[in-house]
């Protein structure tokens, strides 16, 4: 456990109070949580705020182009078998949304933060993590974030010489050359469904052999490290070859994924894994992702998909054919402005799926689903396309702000 720290300084509480203040007027004025707008002035009037908060807890950082959010809610719960946590569980996964999260967790004994990819090494340096999962790197928004293997070295020299303990996936070579540059990794095996943007070794550049689950590189040798503990179907096998049922109400592949990484780390402090699935098994629901919700009288079930890897992995959990979808795609700040990573997704796998498009680029998804050989109607807003859908649970899946632009629509 993390020693006590002193007593926040008078500069760290009014800053506190002010971000407190501002997050509330933000909510007042209808204009989300607050907590980004909060944080950025509690950080102007005390630039080391973020580490000042976080002196007392035990730090877990999560980061990864998918699955952050779901995995900090599943470490969450698990953590909470051992003590109070504080988390940023509604996502706002830069420095000001951390620093709000944690200035309302003067009581906890952990803290369990995402962190958007970018920002990882300086949240690190700031926050003296005791433990940093690593799930995934692969192109997204490329507008505005790096490329993969740009910020994959940016990982590793920032984890050089960390004292933290990285659970890192070692099925990911993007993740695995990222951690290797740190003393402790416990590696888990929780599978790459999307390859693409891992055929090149991060190492040399050489081509990556994949014979079955294993990857090497034929040139330099680097290659996949033996991992301690596994995703195997609907269990997860610990460093002493145990298996334990994996019972989620979220659905698919890559959530048991998620869940085998968050064993790891609950592990890690002291959570036995049988502890930690059971407490994971509440989790219904992440900030509205995979909730069921009745509009129109109709069923919905909403999903969020950011990038080609995200798409593909909700591909694979939908209900199939005929189940109506409806896509939704925008590309505003928050998206990525650049919609070329439309043309990297296999739409093909909808065929059979009565598509209906909406969104301010439902056009260009129109174009991408034509050159697929797909049918679908593009529609003016998501009340003509529930309208227009036919019988049956409808699958909406969306990009960030479509997303939430749905949520806002649908009273969820």
């Amino acid at each position: 456990m993390a020693g006590n720290s002193e007593p926040l300084s008078p500069r760290a509480k009014l800053a506190v109070t002010a971000g407190k203040a501002a997050a509330a007027v933000s909510r007042a004025a209808g204009r989300g949580s607050g907590s980004v707008i909060g944080g950025k002035v509690a950080l102007r009037l005390d630039p080391d705020l973020l580490g000042r908060l976080a002196q007392h807890l035990d730090v877990i950082l999560v980061s990864a182009t998918n699955g952050k959010t779901t995995t900090t809610r599943l470490i969450a719960e698990a953590l909470r078998a051992a003590g109070p946590v504080v988390s940023n569980a509604l996502g706002a996964n830069m420095p000001a949304g951390i620093t709000s999260a944690l200035a309302g967790g003067s009581d906890a004994r952990y803290g369990v933060i995402e962190v958007d990819e970018k920002y990882l090494a300086g949240v690190a340096r700031d926050t003296e993590p005791k433990a940093i999962a690593l799930l995934n790197l692969s192109r997204d928004q490329l507008d505005r974030a790096a490329e993969t293997r740009m910020l994959a070295e940016k990982w590793r020299e920032g984890l050089t010489g960390s004292k933290a303990v990285v659970i890192a996936n070692a099925d990911d070579p993007l993740i695995v050359w990222a951690a290797s540059s740190s003393p402790n990794v416990v590696w888990v095996a929780a599978g790459q469904e999307w390859k693409d943007d891992a055929w090149s070794c991060p190492s040399c550049g050489g081509v990556l052999q994949r014979p079955g689950d294993d990857w090497v590189c034929g040139e330099c040798g680097f290659r996949r490290p033996v991992p301690s503990w596994a995703l195997n179907g609907d269990y997860v096998l610990d460093p002493h070859g145990a298996a334990w049922p994996i019972q989620l109400q979220l659905p698919g592949r890559a959530n048991k994924a998620n869940a085998a990484t968050s064993a790891a780390v609950a592990a890690t402090f002291g959570v036995p894994p049988q502890v930690a699935l059971e407490r994971m098994y509440q989790v219904q629901a992440v900030a509205g992702r995979y909730d069921v919700v009745t509009f129109q009288e109709r069923q919905l079930r909403l999903l969020l998909a950011k990038n080609p890897a995200g798409w593909l992995e909700t591909f694979s959990l939908i209900d199939p054919p005929p189940t109506p979808v409806i896509l939704s795609v925008n590309a505003r700040g928050a998206d990525g402005t650049d919609t070329s990573w439309l043309w990297d997704v296999d739409y093909t796998r909808l065929a059979g799926h009565p598509i209906c498009l909406i969104g301010d680029r439902k056009l260009d998804l129109a174009v991408r689903l034509e050159v697929a050989g797909l049918d679908f109607r593009v529609c003016a807003d998501a009340d003509e396309a529930v309208r227009i859908s036919p019988p049956g649970r409808i699958e909406v899946i969306a990009n960030y702000t479509a997303f939430q632009d749905l949520r806002r629509r649908v009273g969820n």
